[in-house]
């Protein structure tokens, strides 16, 4: 019984500690995208305010928020090319490095910027003016030289991919169109008869000149009927003739008494008396 209530609780405690920290990460996910979310909506706002301030106030004021906007819309602009790309390309690691470097240089002078747009002096703004404009064309050129670089790299990488898959398609297609071409030496001429045709063309010809002898009739013959000078017609009746004599039956014939050899150990015949 104490084991039972030993489980039951060790299965408590497991459950409240699982419940306490899922509940921590959402709670945490929740802060992250509050906090996201007001961070877009205040970055919204101003680069709203300062667009509606660069167009529609002249002087000081409007100038410094014209920096102010093109220093922030080229910098935002290069961080996302750099972090939408890094994850495939390694090589953008340093190139990230090296912006957030460089975003240092530009928060501060962000910063600056904006502080300049509530001192009251406009005199005095008016002559930091230039050496304000300089240092946001150098932080804005930098940026868009990392950024499109990054973008011609990552062009110039889909170029190459693409060339090799279109070449790669192109070999794939004539593979599987292997019939629509010949080999030269294996074309002929339209007019020429093709080399499976000519032996069925001249096995006729070559049947009517050939002839095989019969079974039972020496291969010789042939020679002999040439040597003897009959015709072929000739030739062939009186083997037809001699063939057929051969098949009639013959009749048989006594032997001769004086080409009978007679040995020592048979009796002499003995001669025939008539009465």
């Amino acid at each position: 019984m104490e084991a039972v209530i030993w489980m039951l609780a060790v299965l408590f405690l497991a459950f409240v500690t699982l419940g306490v920290y899922v509940g921590v990460k959402v709670v945490g996910a929740a802060k992250r995208g509050v906090e996201r979310t007001v961070t877009q909506a205040r970055r919204t706002v101003e680069e709203t305010t300062l667009r509606a301030k660069s167009y529609g106030q002249v002087g000081v004021a409007g100038e410094l928020a014209q920096l102010r906007l093109s220093l922030r819309t080229s910098m935002r602009a290069t961080q996302d090319a750099l972090e939408a790309g890094a994850p495939e390309d390694a090589s953008l690691s340093e190139s990230l490095a090296l912006f957030r470097r460089l975003s240092a240089h530009g928060h501060e002078l962000d910063g600056e910027l904006k502080r300049l747009e509530r001192e009251p002096d406009r005199a005095a703004v008016s002559s930091m003016l230039p050496g304000l404009r300089k240092r946001t064309e150098q932080i804005t050129r930098a940026a868009e030289s990392l950024r499109w670089a990054a973008r011609d790299r990552a062009q110039r990488f889909a170029d190459d991919d693409l060339e090799l898959l279109s070449s790669q398609i192109d070999m794939e297609a004539g593979a599987l169109r292997h019939w629509t071409e010949e080999p030269s030496g294996e074309r002929t001429p339209a007019g020429a008869a093709s080399p499976s045709a000519t032996p069925s063309a001249s096995a006729p010809r070559a049947a009517e000149t050939v002839s095989w002898p019969s079974a039972g009739r020496p291969e010789e013959e042939p020679a002999a009927r040439a040597e003897s000078g009959r015709p072929a017609g000739e030739a062939d009746d009186a083997g037809d003739a001699g063939r057929s004599a051969s098949d009639q039956p013959q009749a048989i014939t006594a032997r001769d008494p004086r080409q009978h050899m007679t040995y020592s150990w048979q009796k002499s015949a003995r001669p025939e008396t008539t009465n």
